[in-house]
């Protein structure tokens, strides 16, 4: 099966050690002392990480998010770019192949050199292509004697790709044997339909991975064009979290920023145009029928962010306990499982929704969960649900900056959405301060039953009435879950 991204991951020095003290960082960072046990917390949400964000660009347009943290002596690097499929234009699959082929060679070293490389330095190299945007990041051991050969080979790797013929040659194949995989997917291929009709012509609606018939037609020329272009220091994002000063990470930024090549950001993408509602089927031959519907949502910066979060969480999203997993799955086990969620991007994002249940239920099942929805937009959420939502939020919450890497993932995002420094500690503020009705509200503003777009992958066949509903927990379907 082809993975989300091609890449390489080393594990040397530093995972270990991080790995090893993670579960007192969190504590220490926030400078509390570690806890022996839950029964600690005496019913109070963990500490909360403050984090001393600082800002600015390097000479060449990169936006530069710094935390210095000195509890470990290492630190991660995370470049963000906006080079995602989304800047494919007419080659779909062209942003991944690029980002796959970053570290398959560079002058003087082939990819085995470079992985060795990293890996004799207690370095990590990782890498990833997505819809909105290409990351790259790196963790090392702060001392200048590992930092340095480690942010040089880093450097080598963003800057001067080769992109040699064999390598390419291999990870195509690799990419073709995924897209055969993918066609006794019946997951994927819903997945794949779901986004050409909610899309269309839009730039988010190919897969990010290509097609079978534009990843053979890929050149070297063409993926050095592209990284020229995408990989500009003007469209990057560089967070750093970790045992550095303010001027080292000046310098690592400054460094980093001229490796890559001049040029500046590219234009946002631009604003999807609504699609058709409605049902299309694909017939797959199986047990049991996939189900997905979705709508547009919102853009990343959209102000009713947190208002959506929390009324999805009710919904669907929050998993045991949501009203979706209670109905379908507990009471009437239709399913192992049912989830929705807001995945807000440069441009709308979608909201889907997503389970898989048996063929003879699907009919009856899609037309519970679009009556649950259409219940839920009306009415939103009871007092107690927006309450438990609330509070689980605020509990778990501290994970999320709870280890260097997190809050480097979390500067990343904060970058390449331009939301503003203090966005974590507002979006929570934010949360605590809702209501029902503004949940109700921001939902119902967003969100219609009658705009579904709705894609089936399963067999036809004759449909039965679903059981009614009881009290007492339901045994999911027999078999185990198709994928």
């Amino acid at each position: 099966m082809m993975p989300r991204s091609l890449h390489f991951l080393r594990v040397g020095l530093s995972g270990l050690l991080a790995a090893a003290l993670l579960a007192t960082q969190a504590c220490s960072t926030a400078g509390l002392p570690p806890l022996a046990s839950l029964a600690d917390l005496n019913g109070q949400a963990p500490g909360h990480r403050d984090l001393d964000i600082q800002a600015w660009h390097t000479a060449e347009g990169a936006r530069v998010l710094f935390v210095e943290a000195r509890q470990l002596p290492m630190f991660d690097l995370r470049l963000t770019f906006a080079a995602g499929s989304s800047q494919d234009g007419a080659l779909p699959g062209l942003a991944m192949l690029t980002n796959a082929m970053l570290n398959e060679g560079v002058p003087g070293k082939d990819v085995t050199a470079i992985a060795e490389g990293f890996e004799s330095l207690g370095a990590q190299f990782g890498n990833g292509s997505y819809r909105d945007m290409a990351v790259l990041s790196l963790r090392s051991l702060s001392e200048p004697a590992q930092r340095e050969p480690a942010l040089k080979l880093f450097g080598e790797v963003i800057g001067q790709p080769t992109f040699p013929a064999d390598a390419l040659a291999r990870i195509k194949n690799q990419m073709l044997a995924g897209f055969e995989f993918q066609k006794k997917n019946p997951g994927k291929l819903g997945s794949q339909e779901l986004f050409s009709r909610l899309y269309g012509t839009h730039p988010y609606a190919h897969p990010s991975e290509g097609t079978a018939q534009s990843i053979p037609t890929l050149t070297a020329a063409q993926l050095r064009a592209f990284h020229a272009r995408a990989y500009a220091a003007g469209n990057a994002v560089i967070a750093l979290v970790g045992d550095l000063s303010r001027s080292e990470a000046e310098t690592i930024a400054a460094q980093v920023s001229q490796a890559l090549p001049a040029g500046p950001a590219l234009a946002k993408t631009p604003a999807p145009e609504k699609p058709a509602p409605g049902a299309s089927h694909i017939e797959f031959s199986s047990n049991q029928t996939h189900l997905f519907l979705a709508q547009l949502g919102i853009e990343r910066r959209h102000p009713d962010y947190a208002a959506l979060y929390l009324g999805n969480q009710v919904l669907g999203g929050g998993g045991f306990g949501s009203r979706l997993m209670e109905e379908v799955r507990e009471k009437r086990g239709l399913t192992y499982g049912i989830y929705s969620g807001f995945s807000p991007m440069q441009a709308r994002g979608p909201f889907m929704i997503n389970l898989q249940t048996r063929a003879d239920y699907s009919e009856g099942a899609l037309q519970l969960v679009q009556e649950m929805v259409g219940r839920f937009l009306a009415e939103g959420p009871t007092q107690k649900e927006l309450e438990d939502a609330q509070r689980e939020l605020a509990g778990s919450f501290p994970l999320s900056t709870a280890s260097n890497a997190d809050i480097v993932g979390q500067l990343g995002a904060m970058g390449f959405y331009d939301l503003p420094l203090d966005y974590l500690e507002v979006f929570l503020e934010q949360v605590q301060a809702l209501t029902v009705e503004d949940v109700r509200t921001a939902m119902a503003k967003h969100l219609a039953v009658e705009d579904f777009v709705i894609v089936s992958v399963g067999p036809t066949v004759d449909q039965q009435p679903l059981p009614p509903p009881t009290d007492q927990p339901q045994s999911p379907p027999s078999g185990v879950p198709e994928h």
